[in-house]
């Protein structure tokens, strides 16, 4: 069934709302020739609001190329180097001579090529013929901007669940020599580095300090109730359908402002009415989403242990200082070292963050209303 309320790709143009300083902040610095770093949880609109932004570039004249890779699927480090060539050459160039004449003209003393039998068995632009060496690597980073170069032009590329990098066998050394590369300068090239695990990149950019001073990190503030409203009442008009404004306010709050999850549940309301959608559809439509995520929450409460559920407890009880013997006792935390050991476990599954004020959130919110009215039964 079409709906106006989209979930399940990013949007742009009148689908892409609120955030627009975000997006001007974006588009000044990618103007400008730096480095971007974006994390947020999944779903928050990181995509969403790269390619709005990218939109508006080319809408305003601006001449650039632009490669998109997802670190999702990749494991080592010889996988992330061949796909990182293959996108950023995919991006500039269209045919195989192509692709060879600009493998052989910027990779040329390196250990990539373009192996004629890989690409037409796996699509692959670019092959390895030995593991890589640092020189393998610093090449491949200085690619996109010896392409920008070649065409005169900008050079976008755009690197998503950058986090990925740190499960590498060497990881860290693939990290040190992109650092290098940005300290050196790239160019006309701008790097992107999304993650949606939030501590991961926390450790990267603000505990390990890689990037220290060459990448920017631009937050993603909620897109506020007032945009959020009149998109979904303007949504259900289209198709002769109204809903009251005062519910939609305790919508936002449910899914703290989250698109990804309004939207899906508002396109459950939208499939459930014909008309007037009433608080008894929209709570039909909240035991639906639930349904869909519980098998997910279950999973993740059955890999806690009991110091992990009982920490998870004080969060939701609005807990902030963890080490008091006071607190200790009352969650049954044991001590003040295994606190940390619990909390650091938490972060690693990336169950909860820490906010700039250094009180905890459980970072998806749904999952905060079911683990709280559903799995401790209060509420």
């Amino acid at each position: 069934m079409d709906t106006p309320f989209i979930y399940d790709r990013y949007v742009t143009g009148k689908n892409f709302i609120g955030r627009r300083p975000e997006c001007l902040s974006l588009e000044n610095l990618l103007s400008a020739g730096e480095h971007v770093a974006i994390y947020d949880p999944a779903k928050s609109g990181k995509r969403s609001l790269i390619h709005q932004t990218l939109f508006n570039m080319k809408m305003g004249g601006k001449t650039f190329v632009s490669a998109d890779l997802n670190l999702f699927n990749t494991r080592t480090a010889e996988g992330f180097l061949t796909r990182f060539g293959s996108a950023a050459i995919r991006s500039a160039c269209s045919t195989p001579d192509e692709y060879r004449t600009t493998i052989e003209t910027f990779l040329g003393n390196t250990h990539f090529v373009f192996d004629q039998k890989r690409f037409s068995q796996f699509d692959e632009v670019v092959s390895l013929n030995w593991s890589p060496d640092k020189n393998d690597i610093r090449a491949m980073f200085l690619l996109p901007s010896k392409i920008a170069e070649s065409r005169e032009c900008s050079f976008i590329m755009i690197l998503e669940e950058f986090q990925n990098i740190l499960k590498y066998d060497g990881g860290e050394d693939i990290l040190k020599c992109m650092e290098d590369i940005f300290r050196e300068g790239t160019g006309r090239c701008s790097y992107i580095l999304t993650g949606s695990m939030v501590n991961a990149m926390k450790y990267i950019f603000e505990d390990k300090k890689f990037f220290y001073r060459m990448v920017e990190h631009l937050p993603l503030r909620p897109v506020e109730d007032k945009d959020i409203i009149e998109y979904v009442v303007k949504g259900f008009l289209s198709s002769g359908k109204v809903i009251e404004r005062d519910l939609l306010l305790g919508t936002c709050k449910l899914f703290r402002n989250n698109l990804w999850y309004i939207n899906h549940f508002i396109s459950i309301c939208d499939s459930m009415s014909k008309g007037y959608i009433n608080e008894g559809i929209l709570m039909e439509a909240l035991r639906s989403i639930l349904s869909i995520h519980e098998p997910r929450f279950c999973t993740i409460m059955n890999n806690l242990t009991d110091f992990q559920i009982s920490f998870l407890k004080a969060v939701l009880d609005g807990v902030v200082k963890f080490s008091s013997t006071e607190i200790i006792d009352k969650y049954g935390l044991n001590s003040s070292a295994n606190v940390k050991r619990v909390k650091d476990a938490l972060m690693k599954k990336e169950i909860i963050t820490f906010n700039e004020r250094e009180e905890p959130v459980i970072m998806d919110p749904l999952f905060n209303y079911w683990v709280e009215k559903y799995y401790f039964e209060r509420g």
